[in-house]
């Protein structure tokens, strides 16, 4: 019986979504669902959010002519308390109910037994599934599980719908007037522009296997196509010539060595060997490598999978060239795409780059990253987004709270123009006290450090007003090649940020690989990643990693005296103790090398990142062992509220401003404060003017954030006496919610007399 049960779901879902038209879709559910649970009845209500009704949509068993004529407000009926309660309602006799309500014109009165469950998406009610039947009975609680899961998965349907414009007000069809939706924020900032869709001339998915008798023609085809394809990722380089060429070439490069590869070039040859076309061998052996890729467990990894399907996609057009399917409207653009990669980037000028939304990816993908580099606003993760006729239409881009309105009203529209200028204007009005100290009116520094990595001549440039490096992410460098970067290669590397910021100090981060990043030449496959082999556990288990590494940042500070040691993802006191082992070998070792020479070593300060919240309580016992404490609130708020960031289904609940969160950072505060442990913070939080103010008030005195926040912050403490910070702090530790949080820290934000771009995330 189960099986069947979800065999049917299954045949009803599946046709429900191939309907062409809502009407069409939901008349077909209810009709199929009716005959599935051999009912008398079977009706769909629709929420209108703008009347705070439910709208009778699609029935078999009502009179049909009741359909988008008959509502009940929220508060009305059966239906209404199905909405209500947002939970399935089994009635045997409906009109002895108290909340049953009578309309004549949909002839329900022969009609006794009542089953409806709501129709919810993202917590938001969207509708009543109801079923009915003659005779008064009790539904079973195999009929109410099966009602109860078509419920659910038809809630997609109508997301998608409501996406495509098919649910809009005044048509008949109707729900609310915003369409909108929730993904991850890739990179913050908000923009309104117009979108122009980038999709391949020709997906590998789309290409039909074809035999062919003439391998050698189609060698030749295959060879032209892709020599051609390698002059383009050519051009792409030239092309990006400018402020962003380190990046972009380092992430193309990771293209051109895919295009080169001799191994990829010899198996579609091999293909075509066996008897099959140029086009078909193309697909087959980069849709195994996409396979590959995706299978992995590690989400860096994963995420290669759209570059690898990118690369053969471009072969691909060579082979058939259909012509590209871009539509652009001119102007500035929103880049959308099922998934943006580097080379779709490559290919529009800075200047006209507004904004860019990925249906797939998250914040790892090379989209993410370079979005944040190039200083635009970008939504990840949007799985309900149709791509077809979107090019042209406005988009709303909010990268703070990653979400996109789909042709916004104009109110909406009004309310983000007013944002975006007024984020432009405040930018340049900070930027002119960006390289003025972070002192309160009342006489409290705070020291603003970068926090960098991608790449550091660029990242420099950017950085006005930053008083030093306060985190370097040294596992990009190891992610651009295709071996561990050697001991030489590495201090090349750290020297250059190391000399960027003589005489100001500069943290590196030993190697945090697993968990959201990963090496392709070593990769770690695991269930969980972000729970495993990652950060610090990895380079003690492997100590020739560990020390190659700090032996480079040793060398590359001689003659600069101001590096930070830093060590990821600590657990316990053992791991702290064997890594400071291992640096005193290193230092040792590097001292030794030097015996002979007129140059000399100064040893580095050696810290901790404070990122599991187990090693909040190990503080005490760290104190006599190291020389700072620094927060990664990033990873310890994921750990703490048990979220993952990246995952668009509960990115929600991610929130820096939880309570736990802030009672978390303000214990760290008191206890390093009681030890005389000097400790900093990086992560988003610092980043944000109520948040930082909030660190300042608990008794951090650096914080570290992305180049584009230096100045606003400065710009805060410099305005905001620590006495009224800490006022703030004493209200906000007595709230229970994130958004009680929020709108204390606006309240004191919105008194400065900038709220717009000062406002607290969502």
């Amino acid at each position: 019986m189960a099986v069947e049960m979800l065999n049917t779901l299954r045949r009803i879902v599946q046709q429900v979504n191939q309907a062409a038209e809502l009407p069409d879709a939901l008349q077909l559910l209810v009709a199929e669902t009716k005959k599935a649970m051999v009912t008398d009845c079977c009706s769909v209500y629709l929420a209108n959010y703008d009347l705070q009704c439910f709208e009778l949509m699609a029935t078999d068993g009502l009179d049909a002519s009741a359909v988008g004529h008959v509502s009940l407000n929220f508060s009305e009926g059966l239906v209404g308390l199905v909405g209500q309660r947002e939970e399935p309602i089994n009635v045997a006799d409906a009109q002895s109910h108290p909340r049953f309500k009578y309309f004549p014109d949909v002839k329900e009165e022969l009609l006794s037994a009542f089953l409806g469950t709501p129709i919810i998406h993202q917590r938001k009610v969207m509708g009543v599934l109801v079923v009915q039947q003659r005779e008064s009975r009790q539904f079973s609680a195999n009929e109410e599980a099966f009602l109860v899961t078509l419920a659910a998965q038809l809630a997609n349907v109508l997301a998608h719908a409501q996406v495509r414009g098919m649910l809009v007000p005044g048509s008949g069809i109707a729900t609310t007037a915003v369409r909108s939706l929730r993904g991850v924020p890739g990179a913050p900032g908000v923009v309104v522009g117009r979108a122009l869709v980038s999709a391949p001339s020709i997906e590998l998915d789309a290409v039909q296997s074809l035999r062919s008798d003439d391998a050698a023609h189609e060698q030749l085809r295959f060879g032209v196509a892709l020599t051609a394809t390698r002059g383009d990722l050519e051009g792409l380089h030239e092309r990006m010539g400018g402020e962003l060429a380190t990046e972009f070439r380092a992430i193309l490069d990771m293209y051109g060595q895919l295009a080169n590869d001799p191994a990829i070039a010899r198996a579609v040859v091999e293909e075509i060997t066996a008897g099959w076309s140029a086009e078909t061998g193309v697909k087959r052996v980069f849709s195994r490598y996409v396979g590959q890729f995706e299978a992995m467990q590690d989400p860096y990894l994963r995420e290669r999978a759209a570059d690898v399907r990118d690369l053969g996609q471009r072969i691909l057009a060579h082979l058939v060239e259909p012509g590209s399917t871009v539509s652009d409207p001119g102007g500035p653009i929103i880049l959308v795409a099922r998934e943006v990669t580097a080379a779709m980037l490559a290919e529009y000028p800075r200047e006209r780059l507004a904004g860019l939304v990925s249906l797939r990816g998250s914040n790892n993908s090379h989209a993410a990253i370079l979005a944040r580099a190039l200083g635009i606003p970008a939504v990840l993760g949007i799985q309900e987004f149709p791509l077809s006729g979107l090019s042209g239409t406005e988009l709303i881009i909010d990268g703070y709270a990653g979400e996109i309105f789909v042709d916004p009203p104009e109110a909406i529209r009004a309310e983000y123009q007013r944002l975006v200028v007024e984020e432009t204007e405040l930018r340049n009005y900070f930027l002119v006290e960006a390289d003025l100290p972070a002192v309160t009116p009342d006489g409290h520094a705070v020291a603003i450090h970068l926090n960098a990595g991608l790449s550091a001549d660029t990242e420099v440039g950017q950085a006005q007003g930053a008083e030093g490096v306060g985190l370097y992410r040294t596992e990009i460098p190891f992610m651009m090649q295709d071996r561990f970067p050697s001991e030489q290669t590495q201090a090349d590397i750290y020297q250059q940020v190391m000399a960027s910021f003589a005489g100001k100090p500069v943290t590196m981060r030993t190697l945090d690989v697993g968990g959201d990043k990963a090496l392709p030449y070593f990769p770690v496959r695991e269930d969980n990643p972000f729970l495993g082999w990652r950060g610090l556990r990895l380079t003690l288990d492997h100590p020739e990693i560990f020390l190659v590494q700090v032996r480079a940042m040793l060398r590359a500070s001689i003659g600069y005296d101001n590096l930070r040691i830093m060590f990821p993802m600590v657990t316990s006191i053992a791991e702290v103790d064997e890594a400071m082992r291992l640096s005193r070998q290193a230092i040792n070792e590097v001292r030794e090398e030097l015996r002979h020479s007129e140059r000399s070593l100064t040893k580095p300060k050696l810290g901790v990142m404070v990122e599991v919240p187990a090693l909040i309580y190990q503080i005490p016992q760290l104190a006599g062992r190291i020389d700072f404490l620094s927060v990664g609130s990033n990873d310890l708020t994921q750990y703490l509220l048990a979220v993952d960031r990246n995952n668009a289904r509960v990115a929600s609940l991610y929130d820096a401003f939880h309570p736990a969160v802030l009672a978390a950072l303000q214990q760290i505060s008191s206890d390093a404060q009681r030890f005389s442990l000097p400790v900093s913070i990086c992560g988003e939080l610092a980043g944000e003017p109520g948040g930082a103010l909030l660190l300042m008030a608990m008794g951090y005195r650096q914080l570290s954030m992305n180049s584009h926040n230096i100045a606003r912050i400065k710009w805060v403490i410099r305005r905001t006496p620590l006495t009224k910070a800490q006022e703030m702090l004493r209200e906000v530790m007595t709230l229970e919610s994130p958004q009680q949080v929020r709108a204390v820290v606006n309240a004191h934000l919105e008194a400065l007399g900038l709220g717009g771009m000062l406002r607290a995330g969502r």
